[in-house]
């Protein structure tokens, strides 16, 4: 495929609008450029213009390996349009950066996906021995909609091993923790506030949890990867006036949960600190699971991880391919809940540091850079 051509589906990923949704007119584009390479691929549908995809190349034999390459569709809001210095759906080329909302995240690291596929096929001196899967996924900004349906299907259940085209700079991503965002609401009893004694004061409720919220995780032990969970309540809500006695309240949090102290240790906590509050003071709260997404941890010595590292030192030729960690949570968080323990890694185009930011890019070096890599991990993977 020339450069021009690879650049232009980029373009056109860009230009439809999928803030929070809207995929299918993203996935009926996708399935109209592998028809045009003679691959076929399935669009499931499921209401409200959201849609998951899959496509797949090489050979099915149940006795070989399955490589699936994933991205979501998606894409964060743009805020304000007139504070962006290019269009946000404009996918703008200045110099080598390429503008645009989801640029970085992740239409570059789809878009890429979707070009391996394509060569891979193309390429007579290639021969795949094993399956290589594309699935593009929906909601991922918000919910996970699409990948947890993926799960119901059991799509992912025979893979070997994953890669998330998230935005990385070109660094190996072996290991990211777990979001797990939670709701305690606190009941008490309304009264009026001259006679505060004849109420239960919904908002004191919360604030019990929150003096011990601090130290919650302080005895969890250290990932050898991820390090400490990470905690925080992050909005309050309560009262309707000044001078009632609030009956309810509520707060919502966000930790990130690690493989050694993972998400059902997180919830075990949570409750069992309620159950003290509860019993020791008067208004009553409960928990409600909101997101619970796991963590996802694949040794950095792994053979995938290193057969992902040698790729990209050879193709992301102007920097050092290095292996990290990051916090933030991907479709894999959703994937390893069917295949436990399946070998992962998020690797991407630049553009990290503008991901949900005013004027997204990512650039198109790093663009065409992550396209051989994929390729080189399907071809060694699948050799």
């Amino acid at each position: 495929m020339e450069k021009a051509e690879k650049i232009q589906i980029l373009q056109d990923l860009i230009a439809i609008n999928t803030v929070n949704g809207n995929e299918l007119p993203i996935a009926t584009y996708i399935q109209q450029v592998l028809a045009e390479h003679n691959i076929t691929a399935t669009i499931d549908e499921f209401g409200d213009g959201r849609a998951n995809l899959q496509a797949t190349i090489g050979n099915d034999n149940a006795d070989h390996k399955v490589l699936v390459f994933s991205g979501h569709q998606d894409t964060v809001s743009i805020d304000d349009e007139s504070a962006w210095q290019q269009p946000p759906f404009g996918a703008q080329i200045v110099g080598d950066k390429l503008y645009g909302r989801g640029a970085a995240d992740m239409k570059s690291g789809l878009a890429a996906e979707i070009i391996a596929l394509i060569e891979l096929s193309e390429n007579p001196e290639v021969t795949l021995n094993g399956t290589l899967r594309l699935i593009a996924t929906a909601g991922e900004e918000l919910g996970a909609q699409g990948a947890y349906r993926l799960n119901e299907q059991h799509a992912i259940d025979d893979a070997d091993a994953l890669v998330i085209g998230e935005p990385t700079d070109g660094k190996i991503i072996y290991a990211h923790s777990g979001s797990f965002n939670y709701r305690i609401t606190s009941q008490g009893q309304a009264a009026h506030s001259s006679r505060p004694a004849q109420g239960i004061n919904a908002i004191q409720g919360l604030v019990n949890y929150i003096n011990l919220e601090k130290d919650l995780f302080a005895d969890a032990p250290e990932d050898p990867y991820l390090g400490n969970v990470q905690h925080s309540v992050t909005v309050i809500r309560g009262g309707e006036q000044v001078n009632t006695i609030p009956a309810t309240a509520e707060l919502l949090g966000n930790i990130r949960p690690t493989e050694v102290f993972d998400n059902q240790h997180v919830i075990s906590r949570i409750e069992e600190t309620l159950a003290q509050l509860n019993k020791q003071y008067d208004a009553k709260l409960t928990l409600e699971i909101i997101h619970n997404f796991e963590p996802v941890e694949t040794p950095s010595d792994h053979e995938f991880i290193q057969i992902v590292k040698q790729a990209a030192q050879d193709t992301f030729t102007d920097r050092d391919a290095v292996l990290s960690t990051m916090n933030g949570a991907t479709d894999a968080s959703v994937f390893v809940k069917n295949n436990p323990g399946l070998p992962t890694v998020i690797l991407g185009a630049d553009g990290d540091n503008t991901s949900h930011q005013l004027n997204e890019y990512t650039t198109i070096s790093s663009y065409l850079s992550l396209i051989e890599t994929y390729q080189q991990i399907a071809r060694e993977f699948l050799k």
